[in-house]
């Protein structure tokens, strides 16, 4: 949790290496004494240590309803995950609604994006080439080209996309 070596905990602490493996591996009970000892090695009260909830590393499955609106509107962005901090990229599920357009100014930005059209059309325009893509077709581009999303068709289409590194 706090990114030390047992190592680094046993000198900080003032214990020996053998100590902190033997508590690592339950295969000893530390005194209320050598408890301290060990936690001022991080430093970490006895209570916060008893009281401690340990939260998962990270989260894996999302529920539909757990994925975060970043846009809305005609527009939704739902991104995977709460945020994206430590994290090499972004997943999205996008929905545009008919008529929806990123706007008359071509987004660009660093890193590359990527999708796979799962329902409906979008016309997509990269640098200064312009495709209509359906149900099934993908798209993978340099970021940094001017790029837009607008849905000429009369339903909502919905994209699942993934974008390095994260921008949002």
């Amino acid at each position: 949790m706090h990114g030390l070596s047992q190592r680094e905990l046993a000198k900080r602490a003032g214990v020996t290496n053998g100590t902190i493996s033997l508590i690592e591996q339950n295969r000893i009970s530390p005194s209320l004494g050598s408890l301290k000892k060990v936690l001022d090695g991080f430093p970490i009260s006895i209570a916060d240590f008893l009281t401690l909830e340990m939260k998962p590393r990270s989260k894996v499955f999302y529920q539909a309803k757990e994925l975060r609106e970043i846009a809305g509107g005609a527009i939704s962005f739902r991104l995977v995950g709460r945020d994206t901090r430590g994290r090499s990229m972004q997943m999205m599920h996008e929905r545009y609604a008919p008529g929806a357009d990123t706007g008359d100014d071509m987004l660009s930005h660093e890193g590359e994006e990527c999708g796979v059209v799962v329902s409906g059309m979008i016309e997509l325009t990269v640098g200064g080439e312009t495709r209509k893509l359906v149900a099934g077709d993908a798209f993978y581009f340099d970021s940094r080209l001017p790029h837009r999303f607008r849905n000429p068709g009369t339903i909502d289409c919905v994209i699942v996309s993934a974008g390095c590194p994260p921008s949002f």
